[in-house]
């Protein structure tokens, strides 16, 4: 299991923690699962923060 997937479970299994059922507990798993795998695509070196926050890398400052 790579880093993108632990920290999309991990984001999903603390989202399912933080609520309980309904449609708010599923909307707030989703955001925080997704978290997760931005988190974890980073770790993985397959996403750069620059990336999202607008900034590439041929761009000047």
């Amino acid at each position: 299991m790579n880093a993108t997937q632990t920290g999309l479970l991990a984001g999903l299994i603390l989202g399912i923690a933080g609520a309980v059922g309904g449609f708010t507990g599923f909307l707030i798993a989703l955001v925080v699962g997704a978290i997760g795998l931005v988190i974890g695509r980073v770790l993985d070196g397959e996403l750069e923060i620059g990336d999202l926050l607008g900034r590439g890398r041929g761009r000047d400052r």
